[in-house]
């Protein structure tokens, strides 16, 4: 069986008046971590967006294979019962919808997909009890509305602990560490690397080498002008740190 989890080629994709991926070729395999790094406006959120299903952007060519499956005939949420996570770079709130509503709503409907039943009040308290933990959330946020008068920091962490409760095969964390001062940036790092394992895989888009000093990539993409440029190793971001992006796009 192969250990390829998605595969990229070619991809191409536009809002109604502009092309912004032209040409993206990416290959992650079971058990890594990939980075992409790039200046503002590469296309870094628009890839992550269109691996989601947004809807907003129309694919033109290539093609997205997800463990072997086409995944540009699935909608948004079929990608999500398959195993795609896509952490918001701005997580929207949700007035009158209770964080623990929503998770236990959205946990049980992607067990329901694999014909698992739903989880009992005990397992599903015991299970969120523990995931909050991985990212230092209070129990008293499992009865706030969804986001609602969360602080920047707030949000990023309940990004990763609804990410924690449903386990996805691959996550798409679109500048999780953005707005994050040192103390909460460690422990979205931590509640990341503790759900890392050799059959699930992570994207994670940033500009800033101090994420990689926390989650530790496997391989660094630079996306520019909506293709990616070079990949390398984790020192490629300590490079960029030190000289920036122009010694890339200019060899």
């Amino acid at each position: 069986m192969s250990d390829i989890l998605l595969e990229v080629k070619n991809l191409r994709a536009r809002t109604e008046d502009k092309e912004i991926l032209k040409g993206i070729n990416l290959t992650i395999r079971k058990g890594e971590i990939h980075a992409i790094m790039g200046p503002n406006g590469s296309g870094k959120s628009t890839l992550s967006a269109v691996l989601a299903g947004k809807e907003s952007y129309t694919v033109t060519d290539g093609e997205i294979l997800f463990e072997g499956k086409n995944l540009l005939e699935l909608s948004p949420e079929e990608r999500s019962w398959a195993g795609i996570f896509l952490g918001f770079q701005y997580p929207i709130e949700i007035p009158g919808v209770t964080n623990v509503n929503f998770i236990k709503t959205a946990v049980n409907e992607h067990r329901k997909m694999k014909n698992l039943p739903p989880l009992s009040a005990a397992e599903f308290l015991k299970l969120m009890r523990e995931r909050m933990n991985y990212v230092g959330m209070d129990s008293s946020f499992s009865t706030r509305g969804v986001n609602v008068g969360f602080s920047g920091g707030e949000k990023k962490r309940n990004e990763i602990f609804q990410m924690a409760m449903l386990e996805p095969k691959l996550a798409l964390l679109d500048e999780t560490d953005s707005g994050l001062d040192v103390d909460a940036l460690r422990i979205v790092a931590n509640g990341v690397n503790k759900l890392k394992r050799d059959d699930n895989s992570f994207v994670v888009i940033t500009h800033y080498q101090r994420l990689l000093d926390y989650i530790v990539p496997d391989v660094i993409h630079v996306l520019y002008n909506g293709t990616i440029i070079k990949s390398a190793g984790k020192e490629l971001a300590l490079e960029i740190e030190e000289r920036g992006y122009d010694w890339i796009i200019n060899n």
